[in-house]
């Protein structure tokens, strides 16, 4: 069995809530464990654990044992390859924690090292949806760039930012992309006609500017089962089957992904009360919100809202789905999930992100 760096999966129980969800999205299992300071074993928390409570309306000021699940599955030296995979399964755990006689985690078991070669997990069938991705905008945030090339195929390493967020669904199995496209469509056909690659993309190019949902209604017919919409200028770590899963339980028409995002404001801010008076002072306060990333979850109902060539932005089609009586649901990542290359400081952001994981 190899190593691992328990450092990486091992939390302690004081760990806030938003560290935490970044800690998560650093492992790749989308799992931690709680230890207290023995490293004896708490508890286990995933991303759904967190998501699950955000949904319920808790806030990120809370400690990590508020979400936990104590008592969580593991194992101890000499266990036994085939319980472990079947409990494995039924949990639909990528690992489990492996302790001494103590009850501390000494190891970290993951799917693969009980498996001589890695076998997916058999409810993870294959996304057969294809993936929306909007490409037609200008990018006019990123000139002079994209004076030159449209933002799909902005350089990010030795790859353009189209590709990595194809290679993202590619892991869950997508192979099918719809390329909606306007600005440089021709350059965006050329690149994908050279580009050697093992999924189809069929190219949409909108007669003007449809704005961020209206090109849906050139392709309505082609979407018939629930389907992932994106931007072309966010690269966003999730998992698609889950994202898809919870769009379908929850019966919501449109499920928006958001994203946390921490803000320090650096002085202390007055609370004023009427007539003037100061009614206290918050020292370099800290806020949370969740924002829009610009990816969706769709159900084929929606496409009707969608007008016919005109331009017609995702806000509209959201308070179209509202004022109908339908469900609008929000699926909440971690910051650190989510990278955006349509501006210039994200962009740099996005570059030494895939610099520092090329250091790894």
């Amino acid at each position: 069995m190899r190593k691992y760096p328990l450092d990486k999966y091992l939390v302690s129980e004081e760990l806030s809530l938003r560290d935490a969800l970044q800690r998560i999205e650093e492992t790749e299992r989308r799992t931690i464990f709680v230890v207290d300071a023995e490293r004896c074993l708490r508890g286990v928390v995933t991303d759904g654990d967190i998501r699950r409570w955000l949904l319920a309306g808790g806030d990120f000021s809370v400690s990590v044992t508020e979400v936990l699940t104590r008592h969580p599955y593991h194992v101890h030296a000499g266990f036994a390859h085939e319980p472990v995979r079947e409990r494995m399964l039924e949990l639909g755990a990528t690992c489990v924690p492996l302790l001494d006689a103590a009850g501390r985690v000494v190891e970290i078991v993951f799917w693969e090292d009980i498996f001589r070669e890695f076998e997916p997990k058999p409810d993870r069938r294959p996304i057969t949806a294809p993936v929306v991705i909007m490409a037609g905008g200008r990018g006019a945030r990123m000139a002079p760039f994209t004076q030159v090339l449209p933002k799909p195929l902005l350089p990010v390493g030795e790859k353009t930012v189209i590709e990595i967020i194809i290679d993202g669904f590619l892991e869950h199995g997508v192979r099918e992309i719809i390329l909606t496209t306007n600005y440089k469509a021709a350059l965006l056909k050329a690149f994908f006609h050279e580009l050697p690659r093992p999924y189809a993309v069929h190219i949409v190019e909108e007669p003007r500017p449809l704005g961020t949902a209206g090109s849906l209604g050139l392709i309505r017919d082609r979407l018939t089962a629930p389907f992932i919409v994106t931007n072309c200028d966010i690269v966003i770590k999730l998992d698609a089957h889950d994202l898809l899963a919870q769009h379908e339980q929850q019966g919501n028409l449109i499920t928006m992904v958001v994203s946390l995002k921490n803000y320090n404001v650096p002085y202390g801010v007055c609370e004023i009360e009427k007539g003037g008076r100061l009614r206290a002072i918050r020292e370099k306060p800290e806020f949370n919100f969740l924002v829009n990333t610009g990816m969706y979850a769709l159900s084929p109902a929606v496409l009707d809202l969608v007008p016919a060539e005109r331009m017609f932005d995702m806000t509209e089609l959201i308070a179209a789905v509202e004022a109908g009586g339908g469900r609008v649901g929000v699926y909440p990542i971690g910051e650190g999930a989510w990278l955006d290359t349509g501006e210039w400081a994200e962009y740099r952001r996005t570059l030494q992100h895939f610099e520092d994981l090329l250091r790894k």
